[in-house]
This record gives structure tokens, sequence and C-alpha cells, in this order.
């Protein structure tokens, strides 16, 4: 492991600030969070440290594994403490609700498979917090994310982040140039394990604390007791129809399912089948063969462009070679960019599996393939 006055100069030069400027850190309660706020104040930054309550406390803190509940907002607290910094504990319950919450209810209820965690630094994090940091005199926002943030000559870009388990830049796809340039990420340089271990040489009392897991306001991962909750009519039942127009059987609500999946169909025909396409409107789930999950392009919606290019209708009407990641649990893949009757396509060299609408697609560049270029979710 590297000597600490060497993880001090990293961290100064991923913050790209002289000593003593007044830096907010962003601390969910966690290792990764933790560690970041720990390195900034030893590298000799003014550092405030701000947590943000997503959750009623009382049920919060019943929830183990979920970042910004109740315990975890007592572990940053104590963490603050233990580093001598100022702790603002900001209650965004229902800016939350209404940013992620909600729109995860309802892009289930479309058909959709939609990923809070980007919506939840689209907005809540990095547009409400973003101005948080700003109000308190902040020249930078640090987070715990697992991303690197390089070059100032003509505006910083998007990275991965070095450690390829770790890397977090598929959810953080939506970040404008505007918020890039105010945000550092002093992790992305570094391996989790090393993280750990610093955590534990620095006397952190969540060194072995362990990582969050699923999506944070979705208690034991049953996400359907979420949308039911919010939005009951999405739990209408209908049927589940073959490519060829036979009906198979019945389902309980197209909330319950997702493009390519093949578990919980409780129906038997003789061969795999696999979700291909749901049609809220129709309440119909379509399955068939795995073939029929290859898609040799997709149409994107809500888009952020980070690359050279002036736009990315400029990159697409050139035809520009990128690699997109259609899930965070996959690699990306060679493409290009085109338009499409006046939409932004994206047109794989051969064809991917199991696209599903309100993903993100993700686009790296084809020659440089840790850069962010930016990406949209993946439209019906």
């Amino acid at each position: 492991m590297l000597a600490e006055t060497d993880i001090a100069d990293d961290v100064r030069e991923a913050v790209g600030l002289p000593a003593g400027a007044r830096v907010v850190a962003a601390m969910s309660g966690g290792v990764d969070s933790t560690v970041a706020a720990a390195l900034l104040a030893r590298a000799g930054y003014d550092v405030v440290g701000v947590t943000l309550q997503l959750y009623d406390h009382g049920a919060a803190v019943r929830q183990k594994g979920a970042c910004c509940a109740g315990q975890d907002i007592l572990d940053a607290r104590n963490a603050a403490d233990a580093l001598a910094i100022p702790h603002y504990v900001l209650d965004y319950e229902s800016r939350f609700r209404a940013s992620v919450i909600d729109d995860f209810a309802d892009s289930y209820a479309r058909g959709e498979t939609p990923i809070p965690c980007v919506r939840c630094n689209q907005t809540v994090k990095f547009r409400d917090l973003l101005d948080v940091a700003r109000d308190l005199g902040a020249q930078a926002l640090i987070t715990g994310h697992y991303a690197r943030r390089l070059g100032d000559g003509g505006g910083p870009r998007l990275h991965r982040a070095v450690d390829p388990a770790r890397d977090q830049s598929y959810f953080l796809f939506a970040t404008t140039r505007a918020q890039l340039d105010f945000l550092r990420f002093p992790l992305g340089g570094l391996p989790k394990t090393q993280v750990r271990a610093l955590a534990a040489s620095l006397g952190l009392s969540v060194a072995d604390k362990p990582d969050s897991q699923d999506i944070c306001f979705v208690p034991e991962g049953r996400y359907t007791t979420v949308i039911d909750r919010l939005r009951p009519d999405a739990a209408q039942a209908g049927e589940i129809v073959h490519l060829d127009g036979r009906v198979l059987g019945r389902h309980e609500g197209v909330s319950r399912y997702t493009v390519g999946q093949r578990r919980g169909l409780a129906i038997a025909v003789g061969e795999p089948l696999f979700v291909v396409r749901l049609d809220a409107g129709r309440r119909e789930v379509i399955v068939g063969p795995r073939e029929a999950l290859a898609a040799a392009s997709l149409r994107l919606k809500e888009i952020n462009w980070l690359g050279d290019h002036a736009s990315i209708e400029a990159a697409a009407a050139e035809d520009l070679p990128v690699l997109a990641r259609v899930r965070s649990t996959r690699p990306p893949k060679p493409a290009r960019l085109a338009l499409e009757d006046a939409c932004i396509a994206v047109i794989f060299d051969e064809p991917e599996e199991a696209v599903s609408p309100g993903q993100a697609c993700v686009l790296y560049g084809a020659d440089d393939e840790s850069r962010v270029l930016g990406g949209g979710f993946i439209a019906a």
C-alpha cells in the first residue's frame, strides 16, 4: 500500500485545489464516503461533511444495508466527530420521494426497468446537494464514487475507475459538464481493498462495515412491495402472450417482470421462454425464445453528452464509433451512433441481448475505453 504522504499527494492531484480550500464531502455513513472525507482532511483541506436523510428516521433505523438511513446517519456523524470536521444532516425525504421513489414506481408501471441510483445522482445528489455545497462556500463537492475526473484542458472528462470491479461510471453518465466541473472523486484511482485498508489504518469505525446492498429504499430487494404501495393500479392482471400470438397464461402485473427474465413465468410449454417485451397499455407480458432477445439497435432518450463533438447529434451525423454498455453488469460492446428519424440511435456491431427500456445505455470511447462520452435512457 502507498505511504500516507503518497496518498495525500494523489488526493491533491485528484482534487486539483490548493490545500486549505473548502470542500463539501457527501457522507453516506459507508466506508467509501468516510474514507474520501478522511483523505481530504488529512490532505489539508477545509472539509465540511454533509449527510442526506432520505427516509423516515424511525423506519430507516430498522433497515440494514441501506445508505442514508438512520444507522448510517449516526455512523456519518461519528466519523465527522472523529475527523474533527463540521457535519450537517439535511432532510431530503420529500425531494427523494418525488425525484427518485415516485419515478421508480412510475417507470415499472410503464413496463420499464428503472435505475434509481442514476436518478438519485442526477437530481438529489448532483443537483440539490451541489447547490448546498456552493452555499457553504465550497469549491468542490467530494463523493466516494469509484470514477475518475481527468484533465482540465478543454474541461474535465469522466473516466472509469481503476478498479474494474468497483467502477461506478455507468451510474454517473447523466452528470453534466457543469456538475463535473464542481465534482471530485478521490477514490477513483484506488482498489476497494486499499480503501478498506486505509479506513483501518486511519482508525475509522466503519472499516469493516458491509457495503450497501440492492436498491437502498427497497426492503430486502422486494421492489414489488414499493410499487404495490405507491402504484396499486400497476398490479393489474393480464395475459402472458407468445410472440406467435398464443396466450400461454396469466400474470399479476407487468411491474413484476423485466426484459430478459426467465424465472417466475409459471408457464410450461416444453421450451425455455424469456420476457421479450412488456406492453403496459395492453397489460401483456410478451415472451419468446432466447434468440428473440437479440437487438441490433436501440434509441436513446434523456441524453447527456460529454464527448469532444459539439453535440451527440454531431457525433451521430459522423457515425461515431463507440462502446455501448446496456447494463451495469455487462461489458461495453462495439457500436456506432446514428440518426434515425431525428432520434439518436445506437447500432451494435453484433446484436446485444435483453435491451430493456428504462435502463441506461452508457457510451465509452472506442479509442479510449475508460472515457465516458455520455449516454441516455433506453427508449421503448
